[in-house]
């Protein structure tokens, strides 16, 4: 019976030991545990910045953005001469963004986008030229994702080429 009872007894104390073993490997760390309740307070939830063990915050964030700045309103003439150039940065929802540009804007004359096609054509109201400088307007005419440096030597070039000389806008 007592070989039998020391048995159990070390197959419990084997068992803690994997279970230790694989919580250290699960959640590294002294405060593992506690992280996960401070997480479900309702404190922890109220602000984002706040460190889960009440140390300051490494992360602080350096632009405040009041609500008139988030809803400031630039001037965009679609009849006139304005150009957007959108600069597409990888992994940022770049392509959702492009997308977004060419077929849910409302504008006076919005751009065409036919299924089955890449490129869209967006052209100013009465005009056979285009507002919109994009991979979904123009195609990959500055190369793939190209970056500010090719995009500032590329695109006047590009835009350029497709007018005559008289009808240039001045930049």
């Amino acid at each position: 019976m007592e070989d039998r009872s020391h048995k159990v007894l070390l197959a419990l104390v084997m068992l803690f030991l994997f279970a230790v073993i694989v919580l250290q490997y699960v959640c590294p760390g002294t405060e593992c545990q506690l992280l996960r309740l401070r997480a479900l307070s309702p404190a922890a939830a109220a602000d984002p910045y706040r460190a889960e063990d009440e140390t300051p915050a490494r992360f602080v964030p350096r632009f405040n953005f009041s609500a008139d700045d988030l809803l400031r309103r630039g001037g965009f003439n679609i009849k006139g001469g304005d150009l957007i150039v959108f600069l597409h940065i990888q992994k940022t929802g770049g392509t959702t963004f492009g997308r977004h540009l060419v077929r849910n804007i409302q504008l006076e004359q919005p751009c065409e986008c036919r299924a089955g096609q890449k490129k869209c054509t967006c052209h100013r109201p009465g005009k056979r030229e285009t507002w919109l400088f994009s991979r979904f307007s123009t195609g990959w005419s500055c190369g793939l994702h190209a970056d500010w440096t090719e995009l500032t030597n590329c695109v006047p070039s590009v835009v350029d080429s497709k007018k005559e000389v008289r009808l240039r806008p001045s930049r």
